[in-house]
């Protein structure tokens, strides 16, 4: 092939990569920004009564933020078996959502409070391979549906209709898994996860292993593939942030606990434990800002 031939056949070649490789590069998704979350201060976390879970309250106005722990759970509850509570939510009509597992069974709880201050239970049946536990629960910021996880090295998250919120729901009906959250990485022990819009959550995981995300006790992001709704499952992308503070007296295992966003200030709050006898004394809810 003559020399001016050649030069004009490389130069459309040259041409069709580019405008491959564009049209490659306009079909793929975007990839999802990792926030940045500075800690901007603390308050002591009290053991009975702040050391499992928080929310914000938006209804009615003026709402104190609500906490869980052991000093938490109302005696008539724990004495019918449910004996641990989780991170709880709140929608933004003021439907309160506690989390509750028991030590044994075939199922796991969320007690509801309405906007008008009467409590409903909500019992879901485990489905086949579900994890007892019940360590938290996030409610979608249009209020129809709320995810759940489960303890341990999991890829998913459950997706239920959100119990006294959605019409479908009812204190005498089982309260069934409508959808699922495939996770692209591996999450461990996650406490609690938050909505920061209708595709982003932030979670707490209280892993002590460390070997997931290169450190323990991580702050993490999951963007999803769309909103959840119970007609379809998606796909959600992990991000690990950055690691809990863990600051103590003591020396020891210290615990990641429940996560909030207050979208009113834009101030994450995460809940860690002190280990030892610190739990007593320096157990912290750590306070975050975007930056």
């Amino acid at each position: 092939m003559p020399l001016r031939a050649r030069q004009r056949c490389h130069a459309v070649l040259a041409a069709l990569v580019t405008l491959t490789a564009t049209a490659l590069l306009a079909a793929a998704p975007p990839t999802s920004a990792a926030d940045t979350w500075t800690e901007v201060g603390s308050d002591r976390a009290d053991p009975l009564t702040e050391s499992q879970g928080l929310t914000s309250v938006e209804v009615p106005a003026g709402s104190a933020n609500r906490y869980t722990g052991i000093g938490t759970i109302p005696i008539g509850v724990s004495a019918r078996g449910w004996n641990h509570v989780g991170d709880p939510d709140a929608s933004y009509d003021g439907h309160y959502i506690e989390p509750y597992q028991a030590d044994s069974g075939t199922a796991k709880m969320y007690r509801v409070k309405a906007p008008d201050g009467t409590w409903s239970e909500y019992v879901h049946t485990l489905s086949p391979g579900e994890a007892l536990n019940n360590s938290w629960a996030a409610v979608s910021p249009d209020g129809q549906w709320m995810l759940s996880g489960e303890w341990g090295t999991m890829t998913r998250f459950l997706v239920f209709p959100t119990p006294g919120v959605n019409a479908s729901t009812s204190p005498s009906a089982n309260l069934p898994q409508a959808a699922t959250v495939t996770l692209d990485h591996a999450v461990r022990d996650v406490q609690g996860c938050d909505f920061l819009s209708a595709t982003r959550l932030l979670c707490s995981s209280d892993d002590p292993a460390g070997t997931l995300f290169g450190y323990t006790k991580p702050l993490l992001q999951v963007d999803l593939s769309a909103a959840p709704t119970g007609s379809a499952n998606v796909t959600g992308h992990v991000t690990a942030l950055r690691q809990l503070p863990l600051r103590s007296s003591c020396s020891g295992e210290f615990e990641a606990e429940g996560i909030d966003y207050d979208r009113r200030t834009a101030t994450l709050r995460v809940i860690v434990v002190s280990p030892g006898f610190c739990v007593l004394t320096d157990s912290k809810t750590y306070r975050f800002t975007r930056s």
